[in-house]
């Protein structure tokens, strides 16, 4: 698989989900499958890539609902990010912003309880700061990225902090 084109998929992914989002009426997975349906009539993705790319935008989408607080500010997501907001490069920050507040308004009135999400080398995230789950080595991506092996013991399961 080419990751590029997985990388550009994930950020097409995020747009179509904003566009979506943004109608009120859309709840967050009805918007993830619109956008799934717009991306699926223009690229070419396999129905399993865009399953990867969708579960991996659905995976930072909760989790940063998850860990930004009542108020969505720039102090907020830097806290989530780990890294001042204003080192995110090519990325759509106030659609992020944006999807992970409506999400986190989602999520509380499901009242589902919060969940470790794992990630993995070879899976595409959105900026942030990850641990690996072996050696507690520190990796940091400033745009959408392949999240590689750890470059200190190549441990291949990491966590968000």
């Amino acid at each position: 698989m080419n990751k590029n084109k997985l990388i550009n998929a994930y950020l097409e992914l995020m747009n179509h989900l904003y566009e979506a989002m943004d109608d009120t009426l859309h709840s967050f997975a009805d918007s993830l499958e619109i956008a799934k349906g717009k991306i699926s009539k223009v690229s070419n993705l396999t129905s399993e890539e865009l399953d990867k790319v969708a579960g991996f935008v659905k995976r930072d989408v909760e989790h940063a609902a998850h860990g930004l607080s009542g108020s969505t500010d720039n102090d907020s997501l830097s806290e989530w990010f780990k890294f001042d907001v204003q080192l995110v490069e090519n990325f759509a920050l106030d659609a992020f912003l944006s999807l992970a507040d409506k999400t986190r308004i989602e999520l509380a009135k499901l009242e589902q309880l919060a969940t470790k999400h794992v990630y993995h080398s070879g899976d595409i995230t959105s900026p942030g700061t990850f641990i690996c789950d072996a050696c507690g080595k520190e990796i940091a991506f400033k745009a959408a990225s392949e999240i590689p092996e750890c470059p200190s013991c190549h441990g291949n399961t990491f966590v968000r902090i």
